[in-house]
């Protein structure tokens, strides 16, 4: 009898583990990832949309709430106030300081007045207040040398992302 349940045990041992092993196997396979594309348009909601799915795909470990700055199209009526706005924001935010762990996203269909405005709220900025900090710019990479050379003496993580 005692042989019986070692032998019992022994298989039950041997078996599950291939059991195991062979569910793992038929588990779905992981969605593959979609690339992002731009929007071709200059409308907002497609852009809005694109930039959240970019900043969501580039959180990485960061599970705080991005800041995230963007400015609609030139042609948008209101363009010139909400880069008032945006730009005092943006100052604003650098000027407190940001605390490491945190992410900041600058976007836009014009990639020229993003980077602009990125430039511009990281002028003057102090020598490592940024440590921990991803600066997030999705534009042209034109414009994207630029925006890394201004954030780079903040020791903020640049992180680039070409809206194509």
């Amino acid at each position: 009898m005692k042989n019986i349940a070692t032998r019992m045990l022994l298989t039950a041992c041997l078996v599950l583990p291939f059991a195991a092993c062979k569910k793992q196997d038929e588990a779905p396979a992981e969605p593959a990832e979609v690339a992002l594309v731009a929007p071709t348009t200059t409308e907002d909601g497609p852009w809005k949309e694109y930039l959240s799915k970019v900043v969501d795909a580039n959180m990485g470990t960061i599970t705080n709430t991005p800041y995230v700055y963007y400015l609609p199209a030139e042609t948008d009526p209101e363009f010139e106030a909400k880069y008032g706005r945006q730009l005092e924001q943006a100052k604003g935010a650098v000027a407190r300081g940001v605390t490491s762990g945190n992410l900041i996203a600058f976007g836009s269909p014009s990639s020229v007045k993003i980077a602009d405005l990125a430039v511009a709220a990281f002028a003057g900025v102090e020598a490592d207040t940024f440590k921990g900090v991803r600066i997030l710019f999705i534009g042209k990479a034109e414009d994207s040398e630029r925006v890394k050379t201004a954030v780079a003496p903040s020791g903020a993580e640049y992180v680039f992302v070409e809206a194509k």
